[in-house]
């Protein structure tokens, strides 16, 4: 057993500079380390770290050697205490190396160091509770320390207690400083004897550095010793004030507690009116306080004028005007007559700002024969001589002017005054007014977050071939109903299919289809909106074979890009939707990745409109123009909008016609919403919560609010609406006085008949012209009446809306472009790597080498044709409206989106738009996650043809019989009777095979047929 442990038994010295031990020293002998220093031995103290092995245990520690040979200076007891503390042996009153056995008794005998220290006691400390900077000068107390040389200050928890050396010591009392630590809280202090023993324990209070809020008064004249008081936190911890720039200037404290200190200003360096920053001296920091001291020249006191009242004598001094507020308890005026100084009481109540006037009495004075006086503010004082009896005389003469022009000036002067006060107390309230619009500005963007409940139900999606048709027809709805084919709708008659099926026959003929569009789009006649019209009919007829479409696709673009190539323009590929073949490849797109949209993308862009909707709702929105305080763009921004308050009302649901109300609902509102907004409200909070709509559509329901026991009805407008002109306001919660915690009653127009049946306003074909809401209409009005609208708003203030409502769904915006861009098993769909790999091969057949031009044909082809008409119009892939308030905020996050993929940069200046600056900081980012994605698009494996070729089939199967290709081939043939020649024309110029003409020829005659026979 000891064999096996000494064989698992090591041992290892390591340190970080030299080779500490001789490589020939002894092995370890379990349970002894030996090692053998190296010559020569390091001078100084030497980190040594020893790690022991016993198996699979390691043990590690870090160890200081010391030199015996270091340790030098006159022989004293406290020396030889370090030495044998050290592991060295004392000889001869002298440290050195020994392998004898030490021991603390030979420092005994060193006779003239060999005395006793008396055990010092400690008192206090002053000041016991310090920040965590420290203290410089602290006062320890106590007695007995004389011979104490540092001051050991140690946490209960600290392994390594920091030592403070003493500064000056009278026996009684010595000063040192307090040390600096990284935490709060009770640490203990004792005095060290030179023999290293330490005594005492007192304990100091480590606190939060002082912070300071607030300085009164903020301005001080240039000779400075202007008291200033300083508000905020653990100030009573605060040493001194340093001003800017000269912080080696240190002021003293005047008094101090914990929320104030009073210190006196030092003068001024800087020019005539300057700002200095204020710190606060803890220790040996500076900590910058968020306000400034203002500094003017001195006060300038001109002359004074003394008056005899009763038995007291009343002095008014003139100074000049000035920015320093000086109040009376900063100024003491002193009278002087006869070289005899009497004191001069200021008066508070007479002090006039308005012309700087400063009025005191001197109490019980015969004469008010003043020689001079002296005013003392801070550390100056001024003296003032008395002005000569001439003065008075001239001054006397001029008072004398003619009484007329005296009465037109104190009139004018007094009506000028109260002009003054009341333009001075309009932009008081008009100051006030902006600043709590751009607090409130600022609280909401530092507090706004999406709040959007996790409820929002099953996503309404439509099915394929609604999305599908309002895709391809998004202005057509006549278009949209005859090629879908809904249930119960009548089948087509068999003469007409026999004639479409040989229709269908021909346009399968891919060089039929091709010349025919080309010669269609040759016809100036024939428009962009046939050109669109044209794609769509082709996209529904030959939906079955969706392959073929993809091949005739394939064609017409290539003819399009040499069309490009050979305008010197290949980077306008794409760009817009001016030809049948950039239609047919929205189409394309769209009917390709209808899956992954329903799959991957759908639900994050409903979750971002819900929240867009939500958001919106949060705060007041015009009934009249539909305009919102939260919004994203700043066209839909209602900056006018008074003030508001929040609302939580009870909402009970009549059941039945006997009176029975349901559990009640809380519905959240706010006070300027109108009755038909409430009604949205409450329902919109009942289908959250509930997960499905209630059983009566808003024209149905009447709300009651209870008042005094009794239910009062809300109406949109009643007698009491407010009317400006010939312009009516709409009815809101406050006009009804509805208070927080309200109970409103839900009532079924059918069960619950109002006694005077009230339409909806809005059906009003003048309801813009006749209604105002948030916004007053544009008419004269006498303000007086209504303080409340006179209030001036600006619209740069809201701005911070349009932030704050980006903050709130931020998060919905990121997820949205992520699932877009986002490869899911890091494989983009089939479709996109097909056609980014066409475009790639057109490019080198066309031996196009710039990758800008590739990278915008792909951003042409897929964000900017596909993406962004689905961010813009989710009334495409989901049963629902799209208000045009909502349409302009999708259109700001359309634009980020389309930025993303852009290659330039762009340069924004203030004059830059809102809806431009709102992302410009998410762009780069997103620009990097758009790269990578195009670049993990061309990493990918190739699609196969057969591949591409079965997924097309899939699809064109799994949407079989949806849409009516009948009709779809009628309509295409109207556009073929129409330009027939032309058609005919360019397939001989083309070299068509006379049996396709002939074909041509034959379906035309079909179709002329079928027509007589429909009017016969």
């Amino acid at each position: 057993m000891e064999k096996k442990t000494q064989s698992n038994f090591t041992c290892n010295f390591a340190t970080t500079s030299t080779q500490l031990c001789k490589k020939q020293g002894p092995k370890p002998q379990y349970p002894q380390c030996t090692c053998i220093l190296n010559d020569p031995i390091p001078a100084d103290d030497l980190d040594v770290t020893v790690t022991i092995r016993l198996g699979d245990t390691f043990l590690s520690e870090q160890i200081k050697m010391i030199n015996c040979s270091s340790i030098q200076g006159q022989p004293s007891f406290h020396l030889c205490q370090r030495c044998i503390r050290a592991g060295c042996g004392w000889r001869q009153n002298s440290c050195s190396w020994t392998s004898d056995a030490v021991s603390n008794d030979i420092c005994t005998n060193i006779e003239q160091f060999g005395r006793n220290f008396s055990e010092p006691e400690i008192f206090s400390v002053s000041p016991s509770v310090v920040s965590f900077y420290g203290r410089n000068q602290a006062v320890l107390s106590g007695r007995n320390l004389r011979d104490v040389t540092r001051v050991r200050i140690k946490a209960d928890l600290d392994c390594d207690p920091k030592e403070s050396p003493v500064l000056s010591n009278n026996g009684s009392s010595l000063t040192f400083h307090i040390p600096s630590t990284e935490a709060k809280g009770l640490v203990k202090v004792c005095v060290l004897l030179p023999d290293g023993s330490c005594h005492g324990n007192f304990t100091v209070t480590y606190q939060t550095s002082p912070a300071c809020t607030d300085i009164t008064p903020s301005s001080s004249w240039r000779s400075g010793g202007r008291k200033v008081t300083i508000s905020g936190t653990h100030l009573n911890l605060v040493e001194g004030i340093t001003h800017s720039p000269t912080l080696q200037e240190v002021m003293p404290l005047m008094s101090s507690s914990y929320q104030t200190l009073v210190y006196k200003t030092p003068a001024a360096k800087n020019p005539p009116v300057s700002s200095s920053n204020v710190f606060l001296k803890v220790a040996n920091k500076t900590l910058e306080c968020s306000k400034e001291i203002t500094y003017y020249p001195d006060p300038e006191f001109t002359s004074f004028t003394a008056v005899k009242e009763g038995k007291d004598v009343r002095i008014t001094i003139q100074k000049k005007a000035d920015k320093l507020q000086i109040t009376e308890a900063e100024l003491l005026v002193v009278g002087i007559q006869n070289e005899v100084e009497h004191s001069c009481i200021i008066i508070p109540e007479e002090i006039n700002k308005m012309t700087e006037t400063f009025i005191c009495e001197i109490k019980d004075l015969q004469s008010s024969d003043i020689d001079m006086i002296k005013v003392t503010y801070g550390d100056e004082s001024i003296t003032l001589n008395a002005s000569s009896r001439r003065y008075f005389l001239i001054l006397l003469i001029i008072l004398l002017i003619p009484i007329t022009l005296v009465v037109v000036f104190v009139v004018y002067r007094r009506q000028r005054e109260q002009l003054t006060v009341r333009m001075n107390k309009l932009m008081e309230n008009l100051e006030c007014d902006i600043r709590n619009d751009i607090r409130q500005g600022f609280i909401d963007l530092q507090t706004e977050k999406a709040d959007l409940m996790e409820n929002v139900g099953a996503i309404p999606f439509l099915d394929y071939k609604h999305f599908a048709s309002r895709t391809f027809f998004p202005e057509s709805d006549s278009l949209i109903k005859l090629c879908i084919k809904d249930i119960g709708q009548d089948v087509e008659k068999v003469e007409l299919d026999q004639h479409c099926q040989k229709f269908s026959r021909l346009i399968q003929d891919q060089l039929f289809l091709t010349t025919m569009v080309h010669a269609l789009e040759e016809q100036k006649s024939f428009t962009v909106k046939d050109k669109c019209t044209l794609a769509s009919l082709l996209t529904v007829a030959l939906h079955g074979n969706l392959s073929y479409l993809t091949e005739v696709m394939e064609v017409l673009l290539k003819d399009l890009m040499q069309k490009n190539s050979a305008a010197a323009q290949p980077k306008l590929l794409l760009r817009r939707t001016e030809s049948t073949v950039e239609k047919l490849l929205t189409n394309w797109v769209s009917v390709c990745l209808y899956g992954f949209l329903r799959e991957s993308v759908g639900q994050h862009l409903f979750l971002l409109v819900s929240a867009l909707t939500h958001q919106i709702s949060k705060g007041p929105v015009d009934c009249v123009t539909e305009k919102a305080l939260y919004t994203l763009s700043e066209d839909w921004l209602l900056w006018q909008a008074q003030d508001f308050s929040q609302l939580k009302l009870k909402v009970l649901f009549a059941v039945g016609s006997d009176g029975e109300v349901s559990e009640p609902l809380e519905v959240d509102a706010l006070s300027c919403d109108t009755v038909e907004q409430l009604k949205e409200k409450i329902l919109n909070t009942f289908k959250t919560k509930f997960g499905f709509a209630y059983n009566t559509s808003i024209r149905d329901v009447n709300v009651e609010y209870e008042r005094d026991g009794s239910f009062l009805p809300l109406q949109e407008v009643d007698r009491g609406s407010e009317v400006i002109g010939d312009v009516t306001k709409l009815n809101t919660l406050r006009h009804y006085k509805v208070n927080d915690g309200a109970t409103i009653k839900v009532l079924s127009k059918k069960t619950h008949p109002p006694l005077s049946a009230q339409g909806s306003v809005k059906d009003d074909e003048n309801f813009t012209g006749k209604y105002f809401h948030l916004i007053d209409p544009d008419v004269e009005e006498d303000h007086g009446k209504n303080p409340e609208r006179k209030k001036l708003k600006l619209k740069e203030v809201y701005l911070t809306k349009l932030l704050s409502t980006k903050v709130a769904v931020h998060s919905y915006v990121e997820n949205l472009f992520r699932s877009i861009w986002g490869m899911t098993q890091n494989k983009a769909p089939l479709a996109i790597k097909y056609f980014f790999d066409f475009l790639d091969a057109q490019a080198e057949n066309m031996k196009i080498t710039d990758p800008d031009v590739r990278h915008i044909w792909k951003t042409n082809s897929l964000p900017l044709r596909f993406w962004i008409n689905i961010l813009k119009n989710p009334q495409f892939v989901f049963d629902m409206e799209k208000t045009p308030h909502l349409d302009g905020c999708l259109s700001v996050i359309a634009q980020a989106f389309m930025d993303s993929f852009s290659l330039s940069e762009i340069q924004l200046g203030k004059h830059a738009p809102t809806n431009k600056l709102l992302y410009a900081k998410d762009i780069p980012k997103f620009k990097q996650e758009v790269k990578a994605y195009y670049k993990q698009i061309r990493e990918q494996p190739a699609v196969s043809d057969a591949e591409f070729k079965d997924f097309l089939n899939g699809e064109s199967k799994k949407h079989e019989g949806e849409f009516n290709e009948a009709a779809a081939l009628r309509e295409l043939f109207k556009f073929t009777q129409r330009y027939f020649t032309e058609i005919k024309e360019k397939l001989s110029s083309n070299g068509a095979p006379a049996e396709l003409l002939e074909q041509l020829q034959h379906v035309k005659d079909l179709f002329d047929e079928l027509k007589s026979c429909s009017w016969n």
